[in-house]
């Protein structure tokens, strides 16, 4: 069904991914007007590893979407396995769940149509002006804009907020197999520079991603470099065919100027390893309402958005931080994935942490040093 485009709007975004439309049905909340326009039509897809923790869980709690069941598959933690090292430990906060992005994208749009959102699909951005966004249509006059248009943003770009303070690159190719998981955990296996992701995502169903700094790596390729899981795989029929994506880890030096904010992969980053995207966008969307829904009474709101956009940031970027280290150094992740293996304690703290259930304190005492002592006694 055709939408009218509105002439003005509280707050227009641009993009219409999960953290667009997190941020429009957050916006939503507070009482603004909100449109937002996307070139694409729904459903989205991209290539990710369609698991979503906890708090990822949380935070869609606090959206008040609500995800259907019969495409959701309950996962109970997180598995490392490297050679004959596997480690695995409990979510400490409930379950999270695999959900193929799709369905994900769905349960979204639902939700912000329930809250009110103008949602234009098919329509792309043109540029900014001075009293709004351009459309093909003419411009759409707004008090904000929020560049949720992803990880090559034009909106970060026309803002001039493309200053980068850090940058690297890693990428991605998934597919989805129809088979019963063999597993209720996200499982990441680890090779020479490169890991395999496997996300149950229903009953007959698994996603599995590829995922290193080479480029043309292709999971064909990669999938024999770890025989457990090309073995589980031999009897599965492909459900899907193979798209790849960029894993960037970008932190910017601001995340706002003027009337324009962003939010999602448009304000930065961070590596795929730490499976936060989808969590951090929704939270990006929260903040931002919070902020804006005081911008009358404040005129540094946007100021406070910031700071809970490094805030929200620090512990996914430092989790990725030391994933990624393993990833470098087939001397320490060979000592650290038998350490782990001999000793689950310490991935139990570790996974905790990850998900926000534990202090910095407990991690350093229970962790980070007993880990450092057994790689250094291997």
């Amino acid at each position: 069904m055709a939408v009218n485009i509105p002439k003005q709007t509280d707050v227009f975004i641009a993009g219409g991914g999960p953290a667009g439309l997190a941020t429009a049905i957050a916006l939503r909340g507070r009482g603004f007007e909100v449109t937002v326009a996307d070139a694409a039509g729904p459903s989205i897809d991209k290539t990710c590893g369609e698991g979503l923790m906890p708090c990822a869980l949380t935070a869609l709690a606090r959206l008040g979407a609500a995800l259907p069941p019969q495409h959701c598959f309950p996962l109970r933690g997180i598995r490392f396995v490297g050679g004959d090292a596997v480690v695995d430990a409990s979510f400490p906060n409930g379950t999270g769940v695999g959900i193929r992005r799709t369905h994900l994208h769905r349960a979204l749009i639902d939700r912000a149509q329930e809250a009110g959102a103008t949602l234009l699909w098919d329509t792309p951005v043109k540029g900014l002006s001075e009293t709004g966004v351009l459309l093909g249509s003419g411009v759409v006059e707004c008090r904000w804009v929020v560049g949720a248009d992803g990880e090559h943003s034009r909106v970060r770009k026309w803002a001039g907020l493309e200053s980068t303070r850090s940058q690297s690159l890693r990428f991605g190719f998934r597919r989805h197999y129809r088979i019963a998981p063999w597993t209720d955990c996200v499982e990441i296996h680890w090779g020479s520079g490169c890991q395999i992701y496997v996300t149950p995502i229903g009953c007959e169903e698994v996603c599995v991603v590829a995922i290193s700094r080479d480029s043309h790596l292709r999971l064909d390729r990669a999938l024999p470099m770890f025989p457990e899981v090309f073995d589980s795989l031999k009897s599965a029929t492909p459900s899907s065919t193979e798209r790849g994506a960029v894993s960037s880890t970008r932190r910017l030096e601001r995340v706002f100027r003027g009337r324009v904010a962003l939010v999602g992969d448009a304000s930065g980053s961070v590596d795929a390893i730490s499976g936060e995207g989808l969590r951090l966008g929704f939270e990006h969307g929260l903040a931002l309402a919070e902020a804006l829904a005081n911008a009358d009474l404040d005129k540094h709101a946007l100021d406070m958005y910031a700071a809970a956009h490094r805030q929200l940031a620090r512990r996914p970027a430092f989790m990725a931080a030391l994933m990624l280290t393993m990833d470098r150094s087939a001397w320490l992740r060979r000592r650290a994935l038998r350490a782990l293996s001999s000793y689950p304690r310490i991935f139990e703290t570790q996974l905790a942490m990850h998900v926000g259930e534990g202090t910095a304190s407990d991690f350093i005492r229970h962790s980070m040093l007993p880990l450092g002592l057994h790689i250094l006694a291997t």
